[in-house]
Parts: structure tokens; C-alpha cells; sequence
């Protein structure tokens, strides 16, 4: 459990010129992006072009990814585009 904190980084970035929360982990292969993030930046969202499940976000039920999101963000003067899938989370909050 030591070891998968030290992979976890937590830090802000600008996305459409507003300041959100981020949270980079080195051991996840996977991308996502929280619906709240999505919706309170009125981001548009494509089909996912290979829906799948993921359990670990929650005890009780199984959570179907079937949307993403394409993301441009800034965290000093570094600047990326990135392809995220969106689930009901709260990975990323926008203040």
C-alpha cells in the first residue's frame, strides 16, 4: 500500500480557464474523467468505441464506461490534449 502512494500525484490545472483539481497515478493504466467535471464545464462527450465495466470504483455494483471526453488542460507552462473515459466520480472538481 506504501508503494501506491508514493505513484499518486496531486495537483491543479487549467481547463477551458478555470482551475480544477487532478490527480495523476504512474500505476493506472487508465484515464477518466468524473461526469461531474464533464457536465460543469458543458464538455462534449463521444461513444466510446469499446464500452466496458469497471468495478473497482465501487463495492456494491459494476460501473458501464460507454462515453469520453477529449480534454485540454495546462499545469504551468506544460499543455496536453488528452482522451479521458468519463465515470461517475469525483477524480476531478472544478472550483
Amino acid at each position: 500500500m506504501e508503494q501506491q502512494r508514493e505513484n499518486i500525484f496531486h495537483t491543479r490545472c487549467l481547463i477551458n480557464d478555470k482551475i480544477c483539481s487532478m490527480i495523476i497515478d504512474s500505476g493506472s493504466c487508465t484515464n477518466v474523467a468524473s461526469v461531474t467535471l464533464v457536465r460543469k464545464l458543458g464538455l462534449n462527450t463521444i461513444k466510446h468505441e469499446k464500452p466496458y465495466q469497471l468495478q473497482w470504483l465501487n463495492e456494491c455494483c459494476v460501473v458501464r464506461v460507454n462515453r469520453q471526453v477529449m480534454i485540454s488542460f495546462s499545469v504551468g507552462k506544460y499543455k496536453d490534449e488528452v482522451l479521458y473515459d468519463v465515470v461517475p466520480i469525483q477524480l476531478l472538481i472544478c472550483y
